[in-house]
Formats: C-alpha cells, sequence, structure tokens
C-alpha cells in the first residue's frame, strides 16, 4: 500500500499535463484491445481452416479474407498507436521532469536558513538529480510499457473466460501465483533498498564535501584518507546492494519458469479439452498467444515493480523535501510597499535557536532613517542573530520588528529583502563572472553603474589587472579572488543595489589597513541618508556611529555614542581598553628606542 501512494503522487505530478496523461492512457487501453484482437482471430482462422479440413470442402474466403483483413487492420492499428504514444509520452516525460525540478529548485530556494544550516547541499543536490530521474523514468515506463500492461491483464482475463474458461482458469492461477511471489520479494527488499539510498545519499555528501574543500584536503595531505574513506562507504553500499539485486534475480528466473511452466501447461491440458471437444485447436493456439502475452506482461509488471522499489528511497527523500514547510513566507495578506524610508523598531524581540538559550532577549530600540547603529559584543552575544531577524532569516518566537511603522511580517518577503542590503562577514559569491556577481542586487545595471559600484568599493583597480576583466570569473565561490577582493566585490554588490537599509556584517575584517581606510572612506558616503547597521568586533571601525548597542547574552546592556560608552566605565570600556592596550603593546614593539 505504501508503494501504491507513493506512485499516486507521482502520477499526481504530471498536473497540467493531466489532459494529454489521460489521451496517452485511452491510447493504451485501445492499445491493449487491439494486441489481444489478433490472438483471437488468429484462432478463428486456424478453426476456419480446420473445420474445412475436416470436412473435405475448401473453406469460406470471404470469411478468411475478412477474418484476415481484420487481423491487418489491428496489427496496422498497433503499430502506429504503439508509436504514438511512445512519442507523446516521451515528451509529457521531458517536459515534466524540467518543470518538477525547477518548482523543488525554486522551493529548496524558498526553504530558511536554519534548515539549509542542517542540510548538506550535497544531499539536497542529490536529492533534486536523482528525485526528477526516477519520476522522469517512471511517467516514461507508466505510459510506454507498465500502463499497458496493467490494461491488458485486466482485457485479457475477462476475454480468456468468455473464449474458454477451463483454458482462462490456468492463466488466472498463473497470475495469483505469480503475484503472490512478487509480494514476497518486495517485502524483503523493501527495508534493503532504504538501506542502500541512504548510503547513496552518503557518498554524494561525502564527495561534496571533499570537492567543496578541497584545498584543505591538499594542504592537510588528505588525499589519501578522504579516498579511503569514501572507498569504505562505496564497500557498504555494495554489501547492501548485494542482497537487493540476488532477490530480483529469483524474479526473474521465476518469470523465465512460468512462461516454460504456462505453455507446457495450455498444451497439455488444451490437447486433453480438445480430444474431449471442450475445446478447440483455434483455441489452443489462441490461448499459447495468450500465454505469451500474459507472461511478457508480468514481465513488464516485476520490471515496474522493481524499478519502483528501488527508487522509493530517492522518491521518499525528494517528497520529504518538496513537502516541507519553509518557516519563512509571507503572510496572507502581505504587501509590497515599495522603497522604505528606512525607519526600524525592534518591540520587545526574543528569539531562541535550542528552546533553551535565548539568543536575542527582549531586545527594544527605534532606529531613524539615516542613522548608522553599531552593534558590538562578544562572539555569540547576539548581535547577527539580531541582524538577521531584520531580514527575516528566522521570525521572532516573541514581539516584533517594524519597518516604517509596519510589522516586517506583513510585508512581502522579497520586498523586504529588496529593500535592504548586505555584506557579510564572509563574501558569498557565485562562480560566475565579475559582472554577473555585481548584478546580483540589480539585474539590469548598466555597464557604467557597475564600473562606478567597483571603484566606490575600491575594486576597481584590481578588476581592471584581470585579463578579462568584468568577464572574469571568479571560481567556486571566489576562490581565484584574494580575500579582500572578494570583501570589495561583495561592498560593491551591496552599494549597486543601493538600498535604504544597508547591513555590515564585518564587512572590513578582510581588508588590509590601507584598503580598509579606502573603503571605509566610500562606506561613510553611502551610509549617507540611508540606515546603516554595522556589526563589528574592531571598535575603531565603529567610532563615528550614531549610536552603538552593546550586547551581552542576547541582552543589550549599554546604549549610546562612542564617548558616552567610554564615559561610562561599563562592559563596552572593558572592550575598548583591551583591544586598544593590545594595539598600543603592538606598536610600542615595532618602535625603535631612543638613544641615551
Amino acid at each position: 500500500m505504501a508503494l501504491i501512494r507513493l506512485y499516486t503522487r507521482v502520477l499526481a505530478l504530471l498536473g497540467s499535463e493531466a489532459r494529454l496523461a489521460w489521451a496517452i492512457a485511452f491510447g493504451n487501453l485501445a492499445l491493449a484491445v487491439a494486441q489481444f484482437a489478433e490472438p483471437v482471430l488468429l484462432g478463428r482462422i486456424i478453426d476456419t481452416l480446420s473445420v474445412g479440413q475436416a470436412s473435405g470442402t475448401p473453406p469460406s474466403w470471404q470469411k478468411l479474407s475478412a477474418l484476415m483483413s481484420a487481423w491487418a487492420g489491428f496489427g496496422i492499428f498497433t503499430i502506429v498507436a504503439g508509436t504514438l504514444i511512445a512519442l507523446y509520452a516521451d515528451r509529457l516525460a521531458h517536459r515534466r521532469r524540467q518543470v518538477v525540478l525547477t518548482r523543488y529548485f525554486e522551493h529548496v530556494l524558498e526553504l530558511p536558513l536554519s534548515y539549509h544550516g542542517n542540510t548538506h547541499s550535497g544531499r539536497l543536490m542529490k536529492v533534486m538529480l536523482e528525485g526528477t530521474d526516477a519520476l522522469w523514468g517512471l511517467w516514461l515506463g507508466f505510459f510506454r510499457e507498465h500502463f499497458a500492461a496493467m490494461i491488458g491483464l485486466l482485457v485479457l482475463l475477462p476475454v480468456s473466460l468468455i473464449i474458454n474458461w477451463r483454458l482462462a482458469s490456468l492463466l488466472i492461477l498463473l497470475c495469483a501465483v505469480f503475484a503472490f511471489l512478487t509480494a514476497i520479494i518486495v517485502r524483503k527488499t523493501g527495508s534493503m533498498q532504504e538501506e542502500v539510498n541512504q548510503h547513496y545519499s552518503d557518498l554524494a555528501e561525502r564527495a561534496s564535501d571533499t570537492l567543496g574543500n578541497i584545498a584543505l584536503v591538499q594542504s592537510f595531505s588528505r588525499l589519501e584518507q578522504e579516498v579511503t574513506e569514501l572507498r569504505q562507504i562505496v564497500e557498504k553500499l555494495l554489501a547492501a546492494q548485494m542482497p537487493v539485486l540476488s532477490w530480483w534475480a529469483l524474479a526473474t528466473v521465476l518469470t523465465r519458469t512460468a512462461t516454460t511452466l504456462a505453455v507446457l501447461a495450455i498444451i497439455v491440458v488444451g490437447t486433453w479439452l480438445t480430444l474431449r471437444g471442450e475445446a478447440s485447436i483455434g483455441e489452443m493456439v489462441t490461448f499459447m498467444s495468450f500465454a505469451g502475452l500474459i507472461i511478457s506482461r508480468m514481465e513488464h509488471t516485476v520490471a515496474f515493480v522493481d524499478d519502483l522499489v528501488s527508487h522509493a528511497g530517492q522518491l521518499i527523500e525528494f517528497f520529504q523535501v518538496w513537502d516541507t514547510v519553509p518557516d519563512i513566507r509571507d503572510r496572507p495578506g502581505a504587501i509590497d510597499p515599495g522603497r522604505l524610508t528606512g525607519n526600524i523598531r525592534f518591540n520587545d524581540v526574543s528569539f531562541s535557536y535550542d528552546g533553551r538559550r535565548q539568543a536575542a532577549d527582549h531586545l527594544n530600540f527605534s532606529v531613524n532613517p539615516g542613522e548608522t547603529i553599531a552593534l558590538v559584543g562578544a562572539t555569540g552575544a547576539g548581535k547577527s542573530t539580531a541582524i538577521a531577524l531584520l531580514h527575516r532569516a528566522f521570525d521572532p518566537q516573541s514581539g516584533s520588528i517594524e519597518a516604517d511603522g509596519r510589522d516586517i511580517r506583513d510585508i512581502k518577503l522579497a520586498a523586504l529583502r529588496r529593500n535592504i542590503g548586505v555584506v557579510f562577514q564572509e563574501a558569498l559569491l557565485f562562480n560566475r563572472s565579475i559582472a554577473e556577481n555585481l548584478r546580483v542586487g540589480k539585474p539590469d545595471a548598466s555597464d557604467d553603474e557597475i564600473r562606478d559600484a567597483a571603484r566606490r568599493a575600491q575594486a576597481l583597480e584590481f578588476i581592471d589587472r584581470k585579463f578579462h576583466g568584468f568577464k572574469e570569473v571568479v571560481g567556486e565561490r571566489g576562490r581565484s579572488l584574494s580575500g579582500g577582493e572578494r570583501q570589495r566585490l561583495s561592498i560593491a554588490r551591496a552599494l549597486l543595489k543601493n538600498p535604504p537599509i544597508l547591513i555590515l556584517d564585518e564587512a572590513t575584517s578582510a581588508l588590509d589597513a590601507a584598503t580598509e581606510s579606502k573603503v571605509m572612506a566610500a562606506l561613510d558616503e553611502v551610509m549617507k541618508d540611508r540606515t546603516t547597521f554595522v556589526i563589528a568586533h574592531r571598535l575603531s571601525t565603529v567610532r563615528n556611529a550614531t549610536r552603538i548597542l552593546v550586547f551581552e547574552h542576547g541582552r543589550i546592556i549599554e546604549s549610546g555614542t562612542f564617548d558616552e560608552l567610554v564615559a561610562q566605565g561599563g562592559r563596552f570600556t572593558e572592550l575598548a581598553k583591551a583591544q586598544f592596550m593590545v594595539a598600543g603593546d603592538k606598536a610600542r614593539a615595532f618602535q625603535t628606542p631612543s638613544p641615551g
């Protein structure tokens, strides 16, 4: 029953192609009727010939020509119908595969960061590719073979009972035994196949993880160890796969045996019935053809069940991701307010990742348009969490965040994020050209706009040095660039987007002192007339902030300007003294002692 429900979901994904699917299904029905009409007509022809021979009179040519014409007509119909069904089934399966793959990809991109943090990207890619391949194969098989086989069995058995119920009983007995043995094999291999699929997922995840950290593998000489560990996963996979293959090999043997036994039984029983006058030679020939047809249909059925069982794990994984409901999504009635002014307010906002420790604990503060707010504190104090709540990487468990007086959950997610530009601590770049990476925030940006943003982010000089300039491909995650170059591109991307709200998450952490001063000067200009949030560990970068919020254990414990906080002598003063004392010690260490 679980397999039937799974297969029902597979067919349900045909969606908008349902009309074509029904047309192909009726075509299969007509094809099944035509295929079984041929042996019936052949039997009638043989009976006509044998009756004429037994009576010593020539057979009726009118009757024979009618039978042979009908036989030829059904044969031509079978060829034409089979060709059309195969053609349109191929097109249908290929179209739906691309549609479902695109929808899956879109759905995965909409899932929250918390989901992606707990699910390896290699596994998601494997699920997408293998899942859609399995869907394509089952759709194609359904319309080209499986459905025709099932319909064929439904047509054959009633027709055979009408022709000769005694010989038909042999076919019904054959089907019952075959179905019973197949059910046993499916039950035996079901759990085994789940283990096989798990090993395949582990293999994909491990390989992706290793390739994604190739620099680490090579620098630590882990090549041999990584290959050895991957080989161990492959060995476990094969150990789990072999018993499954053995069971389905047994199913093939049973099918071949059934073919031989069925034909032999029909010959023996048919001869006995013919001698008793309860069957004709034509009926014997017809049922021998029926036996061949029903065996071929059962072979298709076994192949279908084998295919479904072997792909069940992949399909289950696919539907698990497909059914995952994003925690962060548009509320009913959410609106697009256009460009925001940048007025932000946190109203008693609390959030916890694990339900035990508060990452944001009753945060209350407001920001006017154009202000620069710095968030400082030790690692894990809650700075990044507060900003993540602002652009709805998560939603608060209590309280609310307002933008221009409206709860941000009442703003369409895409509209909210369109108003926010983020420069992350880790510069995130696609394996695409520099120009494509800069256009992420503004796809319609002109070449002049891109060049101006790069200039303001102090990135134009190194871009012009590249052989292909703005067309230079930066490599996976920007590996062909230095850390400072990646960060400057990230800043240029935010500048090009020109949002009313800007988030700088350690935006200058990867820059040297000289470049940092240039970028900070550019950022000072860009931050004018827009609300800016600066997350920083180096307190020297937030000296000119309108207000500084000091975080500790998810709470805001101090708030004020740089000079006000230093004068208070509190936690911020301790942080400032620690940093500046270290900086001062380093400076004195490089000073040359004066003579005397």
